[in-house]
C-alpha cells in the first residue's frame, strides 16, 4: 500500500509537469522581469570629480594606474568570497577620468596592446594610424595602493521590547573601510604624494514580531526593515576622494568647499586626554 502511494504520488507530479511545460511557458518563452533601469554609478564626490573638468586648462599630466589591490585579508566563508571589491583599480581609472583633467594610459593589463603590436610587427593584421614602430606615449604619474582596512561592528546599538510573546526592536551598525593610494613620479620613482582616507558605512535594522497561541498552535507574525549603506560603494566613495585629493591637494587645481575632506579630531581628543591626565 505504501509503495502503491509512493507510485501514485510520482505520476502526479509527472504529470503536473507535464502540463507546466504547455500550460505556464507559451510557445515564444515567458516575458523576463525587467525592474530597475540602469543608472550611473556615481557616489556623493562624483560630482567634485566632474566639476574638475570645467576648469580650463589642456596641459594635463598622464596617468597610469597600477595595481590597487585588496590586503584587507577578509574573506566570507560562507560563500567563498573576498568581501571587498577586487576592480578597485578600475575604480581609480574610472575616478581619474571623471575629472577631465588627466590622460590615462594603460599599464594594468598590457597582454592586448602587445599582443596587437605583435601581430603588426608580423603582419598577421594591418593598422590604419601610426607606424608599429612610434613611441608609445609616456605616463608622468602612476597611482599605486590598497584597501587596506575593512572593521567590522566599530559601534553596535539596540533596543527592543518584548510583552507576551509582542515586541519591536532596532539595532543600528557601523563599519568602516580604509584605502591608501601613493602617486609615484614615473622619471625618478620617487613618491610624491599619498592619500590615507577610511569612510564609516551604517546600517539599520528594525523588526517587529508578534507570537500568539491559539489552543496547541502558535501564529507567529514578523515585519522588518533592514537598510544598509552599499559596502562597495563605500569603497569607491574612498577612491574618488583620494583622486580628489590627488588632483587638488597634490596637483593644485582649485577645489570646492563643499568638497572638501571631512577632517576629524578624534586621536587628537585621545592625545589630549593622556596629556591632561
Amino acid at each position: 500500500m505504501k509503495h502503491r502511494s509512493t507510485i501514485a504520488a510520482v505520476s502526479l507530479l509527472a504529470v503536473t509537469a507535464g502540463c507546466a511545460d504547455t500550460a505556464v511557458y507559451p510557445d515564444k518563452g515567458v516575458k523576463p522581469l525587467v525592474s530597475f533601469p540602469v543608472t550611473t554609478n556615481s557616489t556623493p564626490y562624483s560630482q567634485c570629480l566632474t566639476s574638475l573638468a570645467r576648469i580650463p586648462g589642456n596641459n594635463v599630466p598622464v596617468f597610469a594606474v597600477g595595481e590597487v589591490a585588496d590586503k584587507t585579508g577578509q574573506v566570507d566563508l560562507t560563500n567563498r568570497t573576498t568581501v571587498l571589491s577586487q576592480g578597485v583599480s578600475e575604480m581609480v581609472m574610472s575616478a581619474i577620468y571623471k575629472t577631465g583633467k588627466a590622460k590615462l594610459v594603460e599599464r594594468f593589463d598590457l597582454r592586448i596592446p602587445l599582443a596587437e603590436t605583435k601581430m603588426v610587427q608580423q603582419k598577421m593584421s594591418q593598422r590604419s594610424g601610426p607606424a608599429p614602430n612610434s613611441p608609445v606615449r609616456a605616463s608622468d604619474f602612476v597611482v599605486l595602493g590598497a584597501l587596506t582596512e575593512l572593521n567590522y561592528n566599530i559601534v553596535s546599538e539596540g533596543l527592543g521590547l518584548w510583552v507576551g510573546g509582542a515586541g519591536v526592536g532596532g539595532r543600528t551598525v557601523i563599519i568602516n573601510v580604509g584605502v591608501e593610494l601613493r602617486v609615484v613620479n614615473s622619471q625618478t620613482f620617487d613618491v610624491v604624494y599619498v592619500s590615507s582616507l577610511q569612510k564609516q558605512i551604517l546600517g539599520y535594522q528594525v523588526e517587529a514580531n508578534v507570537f500568539r497561541f491559539f489552543g496547541s498552535q502558535l501564529v507567529e507574525f514578523d515585519a522588518g526593515r533592514i537598510q544598509n549603506e552599499p559596502l562597495q560603494l563605500g569603497v569607491r566613495s574612498v577612491v574618488e576622494m583620494a583622486v580628489y585629493q590627488i588632483m587638488t591637494d597634490y596637483l593644485g587645481l582649485p577645489g570646492q568647499p563643499n568638497c572638501a575632506l571631512e577632517k576629524t579630531d578624534f586621536m587628537d581628543e585621545y592625545l589630549n586626554t593622556r596629556k591632561e591626565s
